[in-house]
């Protein structure tokens, strides 16, 4: 079987048997209805502020989305096109397990953050993003600071790690890249993207999709996390770029393209006027154009991982993410490991308690942090 794409850029992976499949269709079966609207930030994180960076071209503007006021800093990086948005249910339950303070940030080209070359994705770039809003915010003396990525954000905190960008660094959380069977799945990453959906009718039909698509298995977290990866769409869905469209209640694809193009435009001569007046969802990153980039952010980072001298944490959905590099290197003891299986690739969205109990451990085994009063691990 062809391994799942579960370690690229994607915060999410392809879905498993049984899922959403490009030549497939997927209806809603019977019973009680989900609620798929959106939630707010505001339930999750405390504040949201744009952190200006100065650069040679000007000033970039960085979204970030913060809570707690005690405590060492984690510093969360989301996957690609995904957003800070995706570690909001993480957040609320990681701060009421130890005493911390968080820090999530859109990346750059990502979410709300607002850059002056939004088509660098290099590794290198991004890194160097996370030493410059850490000085911003924090000055000459940051506070103890743990940064965590997940998939694409794990690497770039690998990255960010081995480059010194954040000298008063605490430890290094990675969850679910891994080089080798990331730059497997690599040469399947385009297919994967041209599966998807390219728009949405509405939001709570983005939801809905990535949530029966198996893309996010925690439907509280899509609710609030998909705002953060799709956006209103100015396009006429009469154009040849919006054809492959998600509406209400089904998730579908045609099998046959030229099917496909003939049912759209007698839909869309059916319900021209009405189509006009709706706003019509689309993805706020094009992850096909990224691919220049790819291979930079995953060759080599088992390498940096296991050189990086802070204490690290591995956390994955699956044992066979490991690479051989990993796999000696774990049995070495340079870094503790945990799998927390029944995941999908998004596993800090699908099981945000596990995660954040990994993770409490940790921090308070090394004595990091403490347990917040009251919590009983």
């Amino acid at each position: 079987m062809e391994k799942q794409l579960h370690l690229n850029l994607l915060a999410s992976r392809p879905p498993m048997a049984g899922g959403f499949q490009s030549s497939s269709k997927m209806k809603m079966g019977p019973g009680r209805k989900r609620d798929f609207s959106p939630l707010p930030w505001s339930q999750y994180f405390e504040t949201m502020e744009d952190v200006e960076v100065e650069n040679e071209n000007g000033k970039d503007i960085f979204r970030i989305y913060c809570s707690g006021a005690h405590g060492p800093v984690l510093l969360l990086l989301h996957g690609g096109g995904h957003s800070a948005l995706s570690w909001a249910v993480f957040t609320a339950v990681i701060c009421s397990r130890i005493n911390c303070r968080v820090v999530a940030m859109d990346l750059r080209a990502h979410g709300d953050t607002k850059v002056k070359n939004p088509d660098d994705l290099s590794a290198d770039t991004m890194a160097k993003d996370i030493g410059k809003v850490v000085e911003v915010l924090y000055g000459e003396n940051p506070p103890p600071i743990m940064i965590i990525g997940h998939s694409m954000g794990g690497a770039i905190a690998v990255h960010t790690a081995a480059a010194n960008h954040i000298p008063s660094l605490l430890g290094l959380c990675v969850i679910d890249v891994v080089e080798g069977t990331a730059m497997d799945a690599l040469n399947s990453m385009q297919n994967f993207l041209r599966s998807r959906p390219k728009t949405f009718k509405s939001l709570e039909n983005a939801i809905e999709w990535s949530v029966k698509s198996g893309q996010i298995r925690n439907t509280e977290s899509a609710r609030v996390s998909m705002g953060g990866q799709v956006k209103k769409c100015e396009e006429s869905t009469s154009s040849p770029g919006v054809s492959n469209s998600i509406g209400e209640g089904i998730i579908e694809e045609e099998e046959d393209e030229e099917v496909e193009e003939e049912s759209n435009k007698k839909r869309m001569k059916e319900d021209d006027q009405e189509i006009k007046k709706e706003s019509i969802f689309t993805w706020r990153v094009e992850l096909s154009k990224t691919e220049k980039y790819w291979e930079g952010w995953f060759r080599g980072l088992s390498a940096l991982f296991l050189t990086c001298p802070a204490p690290k944490l591995l956390l994955l959905a699956g044992v066979d993410r490991l690479d051989k590099d990993l796999t000696i290197g774990q049995m070495q003891g340079k870094f503790q490991m945990q799998v927390l299986p029944q995941c999908g690739h998004a596993v800090h969205e699908d099981a945000p308690e596990k995660v954040a109990d990994a993770l409490a451990t940790f921090m308070v085994r090394h004595k990091f942090t403490e347990f917040q009063d009251g919590y009983l691990c």
